[in-house]
């Protein structure tokens, strides 16, 4: 923990730009603010970011990766550079992604005998600089023990490396060598491997005129089915050629310049034998320096050489990274702050929240060799019950193209393969957590005029689909349970499905999040003159209640809270089972109820937690089953003041936070946003609480930061002060501005209730605000005070609910 500490004071002062305080920031300006290191953490609560070099939403995801945290690649938690690769997710909780094909440079062999370097990653493994990890969008720089630093950019597709070898080669990890010094006569290997070593086969080879190093490999994806082909295409220049040839364990040899593995399941498992190729070269020409271009491909060889001679012809490493950094400039161009005095910390977290938001899913257009088509494709949605609540609101309103373009692919995906995803990636599908969440993707990106090119009568197909035809695997699609849920109303604890197969449990959790589905299907349903679905999917969003026990009661250390009326599994016959309240927090059992067949009621969440998402589209009932407003706020007030009970670190309590709203007391909800924004989320490299999965803990500070937060699924946005003076949204679609603008606003928040509000000049009482407001521009002016006030308290200022209001989701 000492070296951590020491490693993370050395991160926090060498990797941030200084930046002059200014204005206005917007575009450009914002690069320096990003900080790639923010989760690049190690443990229970690691944030797993990729921190490495990419464009937004770019495929080619280049990095050094380690042999610890490694799920993002590279991670500050004091292990070991392994090598560098090409593609990489980000934030994920599952196992270690892609990471296929890695670099690794060496600046000579210790006596000049090529069979004393290292070539398996358990051998080659190099203690790197602790102040060396630099980062900003569209960049990485590392420099290894060995005095070899490798920097790294990229394009859509392609990689791009900058290998810096030291005039006197040295060992790494400071091994001691009886040899002479070597020269320098640098090597660099590829290894037929990935982050997870899952390859199940593959083949490299090497071209000895040219050290252009090719390979394919079949690989395992980390949270799902099936297997992923992909290739690879390399070129250098900078030095000639002094040697090629094969490596398979620690031995090398140029006797032949291919190989090929297949794993057989018992001698190559569970470590995948170490097998590449290697180009040895002469000393480089100038600076000491060898570039290496990576193209990656799913569908061929030749398509990933394609890729790279297309995309960096020329191999201009600064080129590149200028390209790259230009392609960041414009994405962050379309919000603009006014920072005034609000501290640097705070900026950063933004800025680099809004980073992470534009990371994931990554376009894999013209990679899909599945099926063929013209439409766009996406993949790396992991997982859409994770992105379903904040992601894919914030790329509605920040990059509403892309958004098109995701929706596009969730539409393709169920043309041709029947279903919608649940999660999915690397052509893979992914493991399903929860409910049908893609529907609720849908549905809000439907609500909020997302239509070019996408087939919303097909989309209407695929939802209800979702509802009503139960798949053969609901394990990685689609919903199991569907003959309890149409007869009984809920999913039994112990359901009897014959229909399909699937993992029984999460009960409790499952049986919420298809009625939150129905929900947002009937919504779509109503808005296309369907009133007999809707009708039907209207009811079926109760159904929530059926698994609502109003007389349980919730014991913490054997003292009663107080508190009445939980979420609780129930089986076929109707009588009630039991699940601690506390189970599944960081108070009791964190780890139990996870997707396993011996899992509780409830997934990576209580009772507790699971209680308050109940009705997120109809909260006037469940605050009413709550025991109404002033019970409602004192069970929240409850719920927040203990963090190891409102656990930030997953994405389902999120919505906590803004509940308030709904009975009135959204002064409340400000309180509570500036308890975690610093506090659990801020610029250190422990700074979000859990996984960033994909984005959603950079999404939630970036949307709650700007003073608007989606209940997903529907068109409108909680309403709290944003955490500066003015913020400027440009839609993408429109080109409409949507101004935020705080009166009396002062840096250290004391300031954090709304005292009343103007929308374009006109009083606005309301403490929720639709789509349209970033559709159509226009300016809203908050007025600020120290202390609660009387905005947005009455009934009809409250977000709508389906018991109280019977038009609100036309």
């Amino acid at each position: 923990m000492e070296k951590l500490s020491t490693l993370l004071t050395v991160i926090g002062t060498a990797t941030l730009v200084t930046v002059s305080k200014a204005a206005i920031v917007s575009g450009r300006d914002a690069l320096p603010w990003v900080n790639h290191f923010i989760g690049a953490n190690d443990g229970i609560h690691a944030g797993h970011v990729f921190p490495g070099a990419n464009l937004p939403f770019g495929m080619a995801k280049a990095v050094s990766d380690v042999n610890g945290e490694r799920q993002g690649g590279f991670a500050m938690d004091g292990s070991q550079i392994t090598g560098f690769s090409h593609m990489h997710d980000s934030g994920t909780g599952g196992g270690a992604s892609f990471g296929n094909f890695p670099l690794f440079p060496q600046s000579g062999c210790p006596g000049d005998d090529l069979n004393r370097c290292k070539f398996a990653k358990v051998e080659r493994a190099a203690d790197y600089i602790e102040d060396s990890p630099v980062a900003h969008p569209g960049y990485f720089s590392i420099q290894l023990n060995s005095s070899v630093a490798g920097e790294a950019t990229t394009t859509n597709h392609t990689a791009l490396y900058r290998f810096t070898f030291p005039e006197t080669p040295r060992p790494p990890n400071n091994e001691s060598s009886s040899e002479d010094t070597p020269p320098l006569s640098p090597l660099i290997i590829a290894d037929l491997t990935d982050l997870s070593d899952s390859r199940l086969n593959g083949t490299m080879s090497i071209d000895p005129e040219t050290g252009r190093m090719t390979g394919s490999g079949a690989f395992q994806p980390t949270f799902g089915i099936g297997a992923y082909s992909l290739h690879f295409c390399a070129d250098f220049q900078g030095a000639s050629l002094r040697e090629t040839g094969v490596f398979v364990n620690n031995r090398a040899g140029n006797e032949v310049q291919n190989i090929t593995m297949v794993a057989d399941g018992v001698n190559n498992q569970p470590e995948i034998l170490p097998a590449g190729v290697y180009a040895w070269f002469d000393a480089p020409e100038q600076n000491n320096q060898i570039v290496a271009r990576v193209g990656v491909s799913f569908m061929s060889v030749e398509q990933a050489c394609g890729h790279a001679a297309r995309e960096i012809p020329d191999f201009d490493f600064n080129a590149t990274e200028q390209a790259a950094s230009d392609a960041w400039a414009q994405k962050f161009s379309v919000v603009s702050l006014d920072t005034g005095e609000v501290n640097d910390t705070l900026q950063t977290v933004f800025w680099s929240g809004f980073y992470r938001a534009h990371i994931s899913p990554q376009d894999y257009t013209g990679e899909n060799y599945l099926w063929e088509s013209d439409e766009p494709y996406y993949d790396s949605f992991y997982c859409m019950w994770d992105s379903f609540r904040v992601i894919h609101q914030a790329i509605t309103l920040l990059d509403p193209w892309s958004q098109t373009l995701m929706i596009r692919t969730l539409l393709d995906v169920y043309r041709h393969e029947g279903k919608l995803p649940d999660c999915r990636m690397s052509l893979c599908k992914g493991f399903s957590q929860g409910g049908s969440n893609a529907d609720v993707v849908l549905v809000d990106a439907f609500l909020k005029n997302i239509t070019e090119g996408i087939d919303w009568e097909l989309g209407y197909q695929a939802i209800v689909s979702d509802a009503e035809e139960e798949p053969a695997n609901w394990a990685v699609e689609g919903r199991g349970g569907l003959m309890s849920w149409k007869s009984l109303n809920y999913i039994p604890a112990d359901d009897f499905d014959p229909f399909g197969t699937g993992l029984f449990t999460r009960s409790v959790s499952r049986t919420i999040e298809y009625a939150y589905n129905d929900f947002c299907i009937a919504e779509m349903a109503r808005a296309m003159g369907n009133q007999g679905d809707y009708e039907k999917y209207i009811e079926r969003a109760g159904y929530w209640r059926n698994v609502w026990k109003n007389d349980q009661t919730s014991f913490m250390n054997a003292t009663d809270t107080g508190f009445v009326g939980f979420l609780m599994p129930k089986y076929l016959n109707g009588t009630w089972g039991y699940q601690d309240t506390f189970t599944c927090s960081l108070l009791q059992n964190f780890t139990s109820c996870y997707l396993n067949p011996k899992g509780l009621e409830t997934y990576e969440g209580s009772p507790w937690l699971y209680s308050f998402l109940a009705a997120p589209a109809d909260m006037a009932a469940l605050i009413a089953s709550m025991g109404g407003r002033d019970e409602f706020v004192r069970r929240l007030d409850f719920w927040h003041e203990y963090p190891e009970l409102a656990y930030m670190g997953n994405e389902q309590p999120f919505q906590t936070i803004w509940q308030y709203h709904f009975a009135g007391r959204p002064g409340k909800s400000a309180e509570r946003i500036h308890q975690y924004i610093p506090s659990q989320f801020n610029d250190s490299v422990v700074g979000i609480p859990g996984n960033d999965d994909s984005g959603a803990m950079g999404s939630f500070v970036t949307l709650a930061m700007m003073g608007v937060y989606p209940n997903p699924g529907t068109n409108y946005y909680y309403i709290t002060p944003p955490f500066f003076p003015e913020v400027n949204i440009t839609n993408g679609l429109t080109g409409a501005t949507a101004t935020i603008r705080n009166v009396n606003f002062d840096a250290e928040y004391s300031n954090v209730y709304i005292q009343s509000a103007t929308l374009n000049g006109e009083n606005f009482t309301k403490n929720y605000i639709t789509h349209d407001f970033f559709l159509e521009g226009g300016i809203l002016e908050l007025t600020l005070g120290r202390n609660e006030s009387d905005w947005g308290t009455r009934e009809e200022d409250v977000p709508p609910s389906l018991t109280t209001d019977t038009g609100i989701f036309d």
